[in-house]
């Protein structure tokens, strides 16, 4: 990989000068020129203060180092094994006490590693193959055999979802070939809390959702992680969720095989 050009494109992406970035990385503009044409070689440390500055995902700072002939500085442990073991735990302990409204954990590809039992009300009747740990929580969402049925404002949702899975080459024309284009209804967007009216057996159901994400981890994988919970927006869809809680169970703990 081409570490001059590497960093021109993840700086013009971020529109930003070389003047921006070298302030914010505590350098030159003459010296960040230098770097970018390949008439000066980079330290490691310079290497990782243009990547913070650059506010790079901690995989991308990892490839920035490679490029430029460094080892990367974050790790990546794979989610079940030990090391990150408390992290388990941890967010074991927040899809627990979100109950009993639905939550779940995604991976970077929008892979579900963990669910409360609350989801099941929105997940009735899909495809067994559309729901559980591995499967794919925007697959679900929009595929004719997932929710997309029963979203009374499918419209904005498509457009939510497709708006976060346009990295994901393969997946988002897959989505995009559910519902094509949807149309824009920019009342019915409101950006980090996307609203979901959904009909279940319970009655119809007015959700919004709010994505955490663990900025600062310095794990790879816990980096990329997102958690997706879900509100009520009115008292009916509450009584509801606790009335599902109490017929299913889902004021339990999640069990040890939601991971």
């Amino acid at each position: 990989m081409d570490f001059p050009r590497t960093l021109r494109e993840r700086r013009t992406h971020r529109r930003l000068s070389q003047l921006e970035l070298a302030t914010r990385a505590g350098t030159t503009q003459r010296h960040l020129s230098f770097i970018e044409s390949g008439r000066s070689a980079p330290g490691r440390g310079m290497v990782v203060r243009l990547a913070e500055s650059l506010d790079l995902p901690l995989r991308e700072r990892n490839e920035l180092l490679l490029s430029a002939g460094y080892a990367p500085v974050y790790a990546e442990h794979p989610l079940d094994g030990p090391e990150l073991a408390p992290v388990r735990t941890a967010l074991g302990h927040i899809l627990d006490g979100h109950l009993p409204y639905p939550a779940l954990v995604v991976d970077r590809s929008g892979d579900v590693v963990a669910a409360n039992a609350a989801l099941g009300l929105l997940t009735e009747g899909v495809g067994a193959e559309l729901v559980g740990p591995g499967t794919n929580a925007y697959r679900l969402a929009l595929h004719p055999d997932g929710l997309a049925p029963r979203i009374l404002n499918f419209g904005a949702w498509a457009r939510h979802i497709l708006e976060r899975t346009t990295h994901l080459g393969a997946l988002h024309a897959e989505l995009l070939g559910y519902v094509g284009a949807p149309e824009a209804t920019p009342s019915d967007h409101l950006g980090f809390a996307v609203p979901l009216h959904l009909r279940t057996s319970l009655g119809e159901l007015h959700l919004m959702t709010t994505i955490t994400t663990f900025a600062t981890a310095v794990d790879v994988t816990l980096a990329e992680l997102r958690l997706e919970a879900f509100l009520p927006v009115d008292e009916a869809t509450s009584l509801a969720l606790h009335a599902h809680a109490e017929r299913s169970g889902a004021t339990r703990p999640p069990q040890a095989g939601n991971w």
